[in-house]
């Protein structure tokens, strides 16, 4: 694996950090944060600049970057913000525009990827229930065939852009006689429309972090959505989510890395500014040991994660994939939340205050190793991997 970017990923790296530093600036990122505010503007100047729908083909209007030149976009949005990247980049790029792009007909495709990378559209992925979250498989949301329709009823949890998003990916079950935990064969996706009758959603409000970006429950009641809602094959809805969360793992393994950056720009510029005892903080060897780990520990995160995209531009097969995206997500979203508390330390009481950005970087990297499977189901995925098993006991019909 050739580690060092080439001219073309470097230009794109050096255009999202001036885009970052020019339109995300650290006391508006700070002043969305304290409100709770979804800046809905932000995700139409990236789409304006061309920087939300990477990893679509220019056909159906991104900019068909290879994962890795992705993976650059997702680390400087994230160091910018990771609330911003979480509706922006991981949402509504990883989650629902690839996912369209991968099992979406040509219809589905040509209906919905321009407007998702326009921004004209928002998107949302519903994969985790009020009483269901990393058992995915026990979903109790239910699709019934009416006809030439579907009626959906039952709700998601913790959707991340549910209250914006103009159009939800849901997972739901077709076949209500399979027993709970073992329903693979019925889980279906379907791509239902805000304007739906029955569609309705809750904002969550009071996060820890992630505080601007919008969260939601989605509620289905008689939900009535046409036939060509059905994205992929009735019992491929497992497979398509696994497959989603591949690729959301990796991107948000790339924003972790851009926390954990974040931490050590701030400490380096801090170190450098803060007298004690006569002499600037960063002259003390302590200091400089917190530097020296968050500084190993990123670019070790940053190389798992560019190996884990090389390993997609390279068209590595499905199960190398999900083990390497596991491994990068897991890594760098520990790494972050590592770096992030030592940032706070070198920083002392001025850390633990907004007058400073690390606090915030501590709370936004603590969701980053929640979604997209928590770190202990990382760990799961990992280990059997490692053992030739499988994390979830199934089997599978590819």
């Amino acid at each position: 694996m050739d580690t060092q970017l080439n001219d073309e990923q470097r230009m794109i790296q050096e255009t999202v950090r001036s885009f970052v530093e020019r339109e995300m600036p650290p006391n508006l990122i700070r002043d969305n944060d304290t409100n709770e505010a979804f800046s809905n503007e932000m995700l139409h100047k990236l789409a304006s600049h061309q920087l939300l729908g990477g990893p679509i083909p220019e056909e159906y209007g991104g900019l068909g970057l290879d994962q890795t030149s992705w993976g650059i976009v997702c680390e400087e949005i994230g160091r910018g913000s990771a609330a911003v990247f979480t509706g922006a980049n991981t949402v509504q790029i990883s989650l629902v525009a690839q996912t369209i792009l991968l099992f979406g007909t040509e219809e589905q495709k040509q209906r919905y990827l321009p407007g998702l990378c326009k921004g004209e559209i928002i998107g949302c992925f519903g994969l985790t229930e009020p009483t269901i979250g990393s058992d995915a498989a026990s979903m109790e949301i239910h699709s019934q065939k009416d006809g030439d329709d579907w009626i959906i009823n039952g709700g998601k949890m913790w959707v991340s852009n549910g209250g914006v998003a103009d159009l939800a990916l849901v997972f739901a079950q077709t076949d209500r006689s399979l027993p709970q935990g073992k329903s693979y064969p019925g889980i279906a996706a379907f791509l239902i429309e805000k304007s739906t009758t029955g569609f309705s959603t809750i904002d969550i409000h009071g996060k820890l972090g992630l505080r601007s970006s919008n969260t939601a429950q989605l509620i289905f009641q008689d939900c009535r959505i046409p036939g060509d809602s059905l994205l992929g094959e009735i019992g491929r809805g497992f497979q398509i989510a696994m497959t989603s969360l591949d690729n959301g793992r990796y991107s948000t393994g790339s924003c972790a890395v851009g926390i954990a950056q974040a931490c050590i720009d701030a400490c380096t510029k801090y170190a450098k500014e803060r007298i004690q005892f006569g002499r600037p903080i960063g002259e003390f060897q302590l200091v400089q040991e917190i530097l020296v780990d968050m500084a190993v520990e990123t670019e070790a995160a940053r190389l798992l994660v560019r190996q884990a995209g090389a390993l997609k531009d390279q068209g590595a097969d499905r199960r190398t994939i999900s083990l390497k995206t596991s491994m990068a997500k897991y890594y760098a979203s520990e790494a972050a939340v590592r770096a992030a508390r030592s940032a706070i330390q070198l920083h002392g009481g001025y850390g633990y205050s907004a007058d400073y950005h690390v606090e915030r970087y501590l709370r936004d990297a603590i969701g980053l190793t929640l979604y997209e499977g928590t770190s202990q189901i990382q760990k799961l995925i990992i280990g059997a991997s490692l053992l030739g098993l499988d994390a979830f006991h199934r089997k599978e019909t590819n």
